[in-house]
């Protein structure tokens, strides 16, 4: 090898992900925008090259095949130079050896290090959920799992009104398991959800023959003397007799091999600005990352899909030298109930008697349609559609990019709708005529 090709190979930076969800793809793409020489190694604890996470309800439900999960081509990771560790566990990140070590007893060698380990389905100390017929719905595994049991149960209990839940819910009954969902708020989707929204979307889950328990949960799981489940006991004294249990109550970070290496944990791994860990060249991004929400202006976890993917991009374009400000998140669910699509965005439900929001909310039941806006210092800082959500990406566009509204404008949002012309001249300017990038030094 010559010197110059010596040092050139010297000089490529080896990124390693451990992780390979929807953060890890993006990690990867904003790495190679930068960096299209160095080595990216991919460490994946599960079997499966990356897949929608989203999808694997539709998988449950039956309309789909397990070839339409994989979220990019059979040669992308050969095509973005990307070795791929899959069905292997990080045991130990070093820092100050700057190494992992795997389960497979190998030591694997880093210049930078993303941790994209997603979350890990909370499991609450309930009396009897250790044990045989208890499930979670979080992975490709336990969607086939899930199928596989279908056939042979009659009744299912689905512990946890949030996304997981209620997809999990739709996709049993798909496959004409009776289903009973229990949530201890008030409503289903409580995060994302008012309660004339989660009525709405309540009634149509009932219309189709999902019972849905709201203000109630497990108080204990029922076994028989072999073991089996047999019931759930609720909160309000009721028994739900079922053959399986899902617990879908969430998830949490999976950050204990962060904690173990030193690594700054509070919910989630804190990350800065620039989604860098307090452990040098160490980058945390997805379900498992503490990072900057665009509202509050706090760190919190937002484990939700494009955040994941916004995050992972954006640390691996930091990974590759761009040093870019990640710009936040912002909280997001969209969920379609049996041909009721619904989306909330933002703040939608404000602390009560807080005079610095300002709420409109206009609902029609006999339609089965609902349009909550939320303003916060003539700002639109959050909304839930139900029904009608054909121009939700408008009204994102109006929380994102933090546009001021008032007087007409903010008129004509509220009793028209969003449109591009109340959009400031100045957005139009950077959005479609952006300043020329500075050269490079």
């Amino acid at each position: 090898m010559s010197v110059t090709k010596r040092k050139a190979h010297e000089d490529a930076m080896t990124y390693v992900i451990i992780g390979n969800g929807v953060a890890s793809i993006g990690a990867i793409e904003g790495i190679r925008r930068h960096d299209q020489k160095g080595k990216i190694v991919v460490i994946g604890a599960e079997d499966s090259a990356a897949y929608g996470r989203p999808l694997i309800s539709y998988l449950l439900a039956g309309k789909i095949g397990a070839n339409q999960l994989a979220l990019r081509g059979d040669d992308y990771y050969v095509k973005n130079n990307v070795e791929l560790k899959l069905g292997t566990t990080v045991t130990k990140i070093d820092t100050a050896k700057k190494a992992v070590t795997t389960d497979k007893g190998d030591t694997v060698a880093y210049g930078r290090l993303l941790i994209a380990t997603g979350g890990i389905p909370f499991i609450p100390p309930i009396p009897g959920v250790q044990g045989e017929d208890i499930y979670s719905f979080t992975t490709l595994a336990h969607a086939q799992t899930l199928i596989e049991l279908s056939s042979k149960i009659k009744r299912a209990v689905v512990i946890g009104g949030g996304l997981i839940g209620l997809k999990a819910a739709e996709s049993l009954h798909d496959r004409g398991v009776a289903v009973t969902i229990v949530e201890l708020a008030p409503r289903i989707l409580s995060a994302g959800f008012d309660e004339k929204a989660g009525a709405l979307a309540s009634n149509r889950l009932k219309k189709v023959g999902i019972e849905v328990n709201c203000g109630v949960t497990a108080k204990e799981i029922q076994r028989d003397k072999k073991g089996r489940v047999k019931g759930v006991l609720l909160t309000d004294g009721r028994f739900l007799e079922t053959d399986v249990v899902v617990v879908a109550i969430g998830v949490v970070p999976h950050s204990a091999i962060a904690k173990d290496a030193g690594i700054k944990v509070e919910r989630g791994i804190m990350v800065d600005a620039k989604l860098m860990t307090n452990a040098k060249d160490v980058y945390a991004a997805g379900d498992v990352a503490q990072a900057m929400d665009q509202l509050s202006g706090e760190h919190r976890v937002v484990p939700i899909w494009p955040n994941a993917y916004n995050q992972g991009y954006a640390s691996g374009r930091n990974m590759a030298g761009a040093k870019e400000p990640y710009q936040g998140g912002l909280p997001m669910n969209s969920i379609s109930f049996y041909g009721l699509p619904t989306i909330s965005v933002g703040v939608v439900n404000p602390p009560e008697g807080d005079k610095n929001f300002e709420v409109h909310a206009l609902l029609d039941e006999a339609k089965e349609t609902y349009r909550k806006l939320v303003f916060r210092d003539e700002k639109l800082v959050g909304y839930v559609l139900v029904g009608d959500i054909d121009k939700a990406g408008m009204f994102t566009a109006f929380i994102k990019f933090e546009m001021a509204l008032a007087g007409e404008a903010k008129d004509k949002l509220i009793n028209a709708g969003p449109e591009v012309f109340l959009w400031p001249e100045k957005l139009f300017d950077e959005t479609w005529n952006p300043a020329p990038a500075k050269a490079a030094r």
